[in-house]
């Protein structure tokens, strides 16, 4: 297969043009977003949908995650990643595949329809985890496209795939939201540095590889600022697969934590890696 967008080969990092669409269905085929909502995802790379769902699933969303965490804090699978330096949960991925109300809430149908609407086919869960950021000491997710490390190190070809972040607590402007870079999504930063055997093991907990220099970071934020989408839980953050994106540190009191769940086109499935020896487990990326 022929590499759109290589990655980790050059000696020096290189913005490289988007060849894919961003929205693949101009035509509503739902009720939840509107064709404005659509020309916003287009242009920015990213929606951010306030209130989402009702109150009485928050609190569902709410109560699920304190028993996910509590749960998580004595397991030993692959699964559950620890913040770097610490023992405190950082993540648990695949959450639609070992709980149940989390595998409901990849379905849901209102979710889907604007997901399918965006990608123009029907849709698989690529990837899931629920992302803990506890008061205090809660780590920072450095700057990254997802895409990137995808197809580096998971072998998805093209750029039809999007990140859907559910908010299961409030997220505020001090306990380390999501920090995104519009229109982003419209250049490909081609990362330098080989990637390591079973890098996963240690970028889960702190990425190294497959991260933008800073120069390129900076031209991206001259052109096109950044913004945090924040708002009470339910809220919804669709972004797109390429979109950079990255959080600091929580060092406020107030808890925070996001579902999110990667939906891939089925059109887009996945091959060999294309800049990595080997693909990276199953919890991490589905094939």
């Amino acid at each position: 297969m022929i590499d759109h967008y290589p990655t980790r080969m050059l000696e020096n990092p290189t913005f490289l043009e988007r060849i894919d669409p961003v929205v693949y269905n101009h035509k509503l085929n739902q009720k939840e977003i509107e064709l404005s909502h659509l020309a916003f995802y287009e242009e920015n790379g990213y929606l951010f949908l306030e209130r989402f769902f009702e109150e009485d699933e928050v609190e569902r969303f709410k109560s699920e995650t304190r028993l996910l965490l509590s749960a998580s804090r004595s397991a030993k699978n692959p699964e559950v990643i620890l913040e770097p330096d610490g023992d405190e949960v950082r993540s648990v991925f695949a959450v639609h595949e070992s709980n149940r109300f989390f595998h409901d809430l990849a379905a849901h149908p209102r979710l889907l329809a604007v997901i399918t609407q965006i990608l123009g086919s029907d849709v698989y869960v690529h990837q899931s985890r629920v992302n803990f950021k506890p008061g205090f000491t809660g780590k920072e997710f450095y700057w990254h496209s997802d895409f990137e490390t995808w197809h580096a190190e998971d072998g998805m070809p093209r750029m039809r795939a999007l990140s859907c972040s559910i908010a299961l607590e409030d997220n505020t402007p001090f306990n380390g939201a999501l920090m995104v870079i519009p229109g982003s999504h419209r250049l490909f930063v081609s990362c330098v540095g080989q990637t390591p055997v079973d890098h996963y093991k240690d970028s889960l907990r702190r990425q190294e590889y497959g991260v933008p220099d800073q120069e390129s970071l900076t031209q991206l934020v001259n052109e096109g600022g950044i913004e945090m989408p924040v708002g009470k839980a339910g809220s919804v953050l669709l972004f797109d697969c390429n979109l950079m994106h990255g959080s600091n540190s929580n060092i406020s009191p107030i808890p925070r934590s996001n579902a999110f769940f990667v939906y891939n086109s089925v059109y887009n499935r996945l091959q060999d890696p294309f800049s990595a020896s080997k693909p990276r487990p199953q919890f991490i990326a589905s094939r």
